[in-house]
Order: structure tokens, then sequence, then C-alpha cells
């Protein structure tokens, strides 16, 4: 099963979490911090939206940076993705 996207939406799987600080400390599971770069999986055809025509800029495979409570998260064959509006993506990391 796949998930495609509608308007303005994008797909994303987060990355995972740092396991490990700078210093070589290891963080339990509830001391991690939610991860905020993830991968675009699949992006909208973006349109026209709330009376206002959307270009979607991103494409599969584009690492982004997105707030920590950004989106809907689901579970799909096993797996976690989040679904966002392309706004709510703050940059792309190169």
């Amino acid at each position: 099963m796949t998930i495609k996207p509608l308007a303005d939406r994008v797909v994303i799987k987060m990355t995972a979490a740092e396991e490990t600080t700078k210093g070589g400390i290891i963080l339990t599971a509830a001391a991690q911090e939610k991860p905020q770069v993830a991968e675009v999986v699949a992006v909208g055809p973006g349109g026209v939206v709330d009376g206002k025509e959307v270009t979607m800029y991103l494409k599969v495979g584009d690492k982004v940076l997105l707030s920590k409570y950004a989106g809907t998260e689901v579970k799909l064959d096993g797996e976690q993705y989040t679904i966002l509006k392309q706004s709510d993506i703050l940059a792309i990391v190169e």
C-alpha cells in the first residue's frame, strides 16, 4: 500500500533520533529529542488551495527541516510517516 498526498500535502519519514550526545553519553528513549530532519517520501500535485495557486517546490528524496509538532503521524505497513502541508516545512537541508 502507498500514500498519495493531495493538494499541497507532503508525506515525510522522520530520521532516527540521536542515541548519543556529542560527548558520547548514551541517551535513553525517553531522553531522546524528537527528530526535526526528515526525508520527503511523496509530494502532492499542488494546484489551487484556499483560492491561491500553490506550486510544489519539494521533491521526493529531499531532506527537510520542520517544527517539532507539525503534521499528522500515520502508520502504514509497520512504517511511521507524517503528513503535513508544504508550508509547514521550514527549510531544505543540503
